[in-house]
């Protein structure tokens, strides 16, 4: 049988065995969409980009300057009031403890003193509320020390930001993270995909293929095609849940979404291929997958830019190949600017290096399996 027949024999064979497992259903579509929806929640927010933090104020004794703080206070329209009174510090240190609220500002206990102190629960010290609370108080108190030095307000400088995308104007971080998510689904795909081998291993089945005239490396390629025909079905769906459900704006360039899903697919499937040639159980599959998985995500742009990464980090960044894959996928869904530029090619070149890379080690790794069967 010809290289073309063998191929188009296990392309179908693969398709029906994969449509009949229903934990491929799940795994493949079902499972892509519930952790996207979760991260999309989580990391893109409630779609209302009015900040507002819930805080309590404690007036230790009644003076002329705690009570003009707390009246030009409660006129800041960031900061909801837990009561309309202010609490004991007991009170207040219950509800930061239960958490309650998000911070408590304890006024000076005399006319003389200037000082306003912030009270925050502990783990959440570093949090973005908190530190958007801090900032908020801080122009606060610069306005007051302004306004006792008989400095007009109209006269102040004033800070007016703006952001600048590289792709269209309506873009916003939730398209930013969109994106990443559906690479991240994708890469997924392929790295699980190929435990269906590790089975088969399991079963004797591969045992016998390998005895056959069938070419190991054609029967692995054509379960990557099947992974690829659902890694359509993939992104389809979680674009349309980005745009519908989350109000994503996509500007797709078909060309090099093209060119950048099926190179990435192609290369993720092949790193899973690479992982079943040598994986003896389905827990030592699923553990490599896990761990690859893992360490990709958060070091490859998803979620944030990699450009805040420390130094010393990068390399390792600008070494994965999802990375690149993200980039790739960010351009043909939004930014539609890769596939006339070089970083776009340089890219693509890395991601097909790894998919080469991986393919071939692991068809060597089978090769060998089936030598020593025979």
């Amino acid at each position: 049988m010809s290289a073309g027949k063998q191929f188009r024999s296990m392309l179908a064979a693969h398709l029906k065995m994969t449509l009949r497992e229903k934990q491929v259903w799940f795994w493949a579509i079902f499972f892509p969409i519930i952790l996207m929806v979760l991260f999309m929640i989580i990391f893109g927010g409630g779609g209302d980009d009015r900040f507002q933090a819930k805080v309590a104020v404690v007036k230790p004794v009644a003076n002329a300057t705690a009570d003009l703080l707390e009246d030009r206070l409660r006129q800041v329209l960031a900061l909801e009031w837990k009561t309309e009174l202010p609490v004991s510090a007991e009170q207040a240190d219950e509800w930061i403890k239960e958490k309650d609220i998000d911070a408590v500002i304890e006024l000076p206990e005399t006319d003389n003193a200037k000082a306003l102190k912030l009270i925050v629960n502990t783990e959440n010290e570093q949090s973005a509320t908190t530190q958007a609370i801090s900032g908020i108080l801080e122009k606060f108190v610069q306005q007051a020390n302004l306004a006792e030095a008989g400095v007009e307000e109209q006269s102040a400088y004033q800070l007016q930001i703006r952001s600048v995308s590289s792709g269209s104007e309506d873009l916003n971080y939730v398209d930013f993270l969109l994106t990443g998510m559906i690479a991240l689904s994708i890469a997924q795909g392929g790295l699980f995909g190929m435990v269906d081998l590790v089975e088969m291993r399991r079963n004797g089945l591969l045992k016998r293929l390998r005895m056959t005239p069938v070419r190991i490396g054609l029967f692995g390629l054509s379960d990557m095609t099947v992974r690829y025909l659902f890694g359509i079905v993939q992104m389809i769906i979680l674009a349309l849940i980005g745009i519908f459900g989350f109000g994503a704006n996509l500007h797709i360039d078909f060309l090099t979404l093209f060119v950048a899903f099926s190179v990435g697919m192609l290369a993720f499937s092949a790193i899973g291929y690479l992982f079943s040639s040598f994986s003896k159980s389905l827990e030592s599959y699923m553990g490599l997958a896990n761990i690859a998985s893992f360490l990709m995500m958060f070091l490859s742009g998803i979620f944030f830019s990699t450009a805040g990464l420390p130094d010393w980090l990068k390399p390792v960044t600008h070494a994965l190949p999802l990375t690149y894959f993200v980039e790739g996928i960010r351009d043909g869904l939004a930014y539609g600017s890769g596939i006339g530029t070089g970083d776009f090619w340089a890219g693509g070149g890395i991601l097909a290096l790894w998919g080469a890379g991986a393919f071939s080690l692991g068809s060597f790794i089978y090769k060998r399996g089936r030598e020593a069967a025979r």
